[in-house]
């Protein structure tokens, strides 16, 4: 069997919890065949890989969702037929959108990306669109922002998908576009993973966005979600991290007999005998951060939360683990807030070997504003250290407990909340036995359910359902 895992804006190019995900599957099923295909921003990012492939990936195939019409040098065609046009009607005016024309539409080789959104097709589809819900609007603004809300898609739907007996997306978006077309075009199963729910943190990051406007911020929601649902309705099987993801999917329209929950695992023997404080920590509480610096993980917050807490035991030491070249300007904003601030004894490891440091922590922190479940909080229970975390996805539920008795497991607070959090490390600085308790409770907790075997034997038997399910298929038609 052939599986093609469709990733987007993570694996292989960018370290952190969905790619880490990834190549762990992957490398769960050493004797498997997996094919990559992955959604990046452009070309430049083409094969700058940070992860070493496993030698059971084959192939990887890149969409650019910012790239040219690469159609120019094919012989073109601008117009459509009456079936084109209606499936294009109604995709833009958000109806019952007609997926497999569109599909069959942009697999055509003659097809120019620029003649379309250029054309008189879509200028008419567009043109309806307007008059029927934003003619408040001066029209060219709106013609050019639709054009640049349906380039990355037609980009999507134009690209050549690799055959697989399996298509397991990684989230629903372009990724889960791309299985749904490769599922119309070549058959087999598509499964769609969930680490967070792609339309939900999509908006949220919209409404914070500065780059879109007003209304037209509705017209990006609103894409993202006919997306998704594409994806819900296609797919043989939706899987979530959690319950309340789960309750989430059936809200933006997942039907509730596709849906299943398999938690994140890790391998908890490797967070065993860890090496512990050494001279440079003596007499300092450590509190470590396992993370990629970026603005969702809100490291602005946790410096200024820690600053504060420091003025009041000047023994912690804040480590900030994982790498800040992606994003080096928001790195240099905190960098900055640390000097400024006058802020001693924090520091910035870039990428290591967390099992080198987990050892020597007294606590673990995460002030993201947005999560699924959290890797790093699952290596921590293993590690035996407490958590303080903010109120987000699986946050809460994975430190309190949700379906065990083992009791609290770090604290939880509110995103962005600086007193709050900085009441939360002073809280388990000064209390040691507590943090002891909390991290034999977490320990406990991600021994119960969240081993990896746990998260492999669920992916296995889901996919040999799959196998079965295609054979039977084969052997129906074959009888025939």
């Amino acid at each position: 069997m052939r599986i093609c895992i469709v990733a987007e804006g993570c694996y292989p190019y960018v370290v952190g919890g969905v790619s880490s995900w990834v190549h762990s599957l992957i490398n769960s099923f050493p004797q498997q065949e997996f094919v990559i295909l992955t959604v990046v921003a452009d070309r430049s990012l083409r094969g700058k890989y940070v992860y070493d492939l496993p030698e059971n990936v084959t192939e990887i195939h890149e969409l650019y969702l910012n790239d040219t019409d690469w159609g120019k040098r094919r012989r073109r065609r601008s117009w459509m037929n009456r079936r084109e046009y209606q499936a294009l009607r109604s995709l833009l005016l958000n109806q019952q959108v007609e997926w497999e024309a569109l599909f069959d539409l942009f697999q055509k080789e003659e097809v120019s990306l620029n003649d379309i959104l250029m054309g008189e097709d879509f200028l008419n589809a567009v043109t309806e669109y307007y008059r029927l819900s934003y003619s408040q609007l001066v029209f060219t603004d709106f013609l050019w922002m639709l054009r640049s809300v349906y380039l990355p898609l037609f980009f999507t739907l134009q690209m050549q998908v690799p055959r697989a007996d399996v298509y397991h997306c990684v989230s629903t978006g372009y990724a889960g576009v791309l299985g749904s077309m490769a599922k119309h075009l070549h058959g087999g199963r598509l499964l769609i993973t969930e680490h967070g729910v792609y339309t939900r943190e999509r908006e949220e990051e919209l409404i914070k966005a500065k780059w879109v406007q007003g209304v037209f911020k509705n017209i990006w929601i609103e894409q993202f979600r006919k997306m998704s649902r594409l994806a819900y309705n296609k797919a043989d099987m939706v899987t979530s991290l959690f319950e309340h993801a789960r309750e989430l999917q059936l809200e933006e329209g997942c039907q509730v007999e596709k849906t299943m929950i398999v938690p994140n695992g890790i391998p908890v023997e490797r967070f065993a005998e860890l090496p512990g404080k050494n001279q440079e920590d003596e007499g300092s509480i450590n509190i470590g951060a396992v993370l990629r610096v970026a603005p969702i993980k809100d490291i602005m917050t946790m410096i200024q939360a820690f600053g504060f807490a420091k003025e009041r035991e000047p023994a912690l030491k804040l480590f900030v683990m994982g790498p800040w070249e992606e994003d080096e300007e928001y790195a240099r904003e905190c960098f900055n807030l640390i000097e400024i601030m006058g802020i001693r004894d924090v520091v910035f490891t870039g990428k290591v070997d967390v099992r080198e440091y987990y050892g020597r922590m007294d606590m673990m922190i995460l002030t993201s504003i947005s999560e699924g479940q959290p890797l790093m909080i699952l290596e921590s229970f293993a590690s035996k250290k407490p958590v303080i975390a903010t109120d987000v996805g699986n946050c809460r539920g994975l430190i309190l407990g949700e379906k065990d008795d083992f009791g609290p497991a770090g604290l939880v607070t509110h995103i962005m909340n600086v007193e709050e959090i900085s009441q939360a490390i002073l809280g388990l600085a000064h209390n040691k036995q507590l943090r002891l308790a909390m991290g034999e409770s977490g320990y406990q907790r991600v021994n119960a359910g969240y081993k990896i075997e746990f998260m492999q034997n669920a992916y296995r038997n889901i996919y040999k359902d799959f196998a079965q399910s295609m054979q039977l298929n084969w052997d129906e038609k074959g009888n025939k």
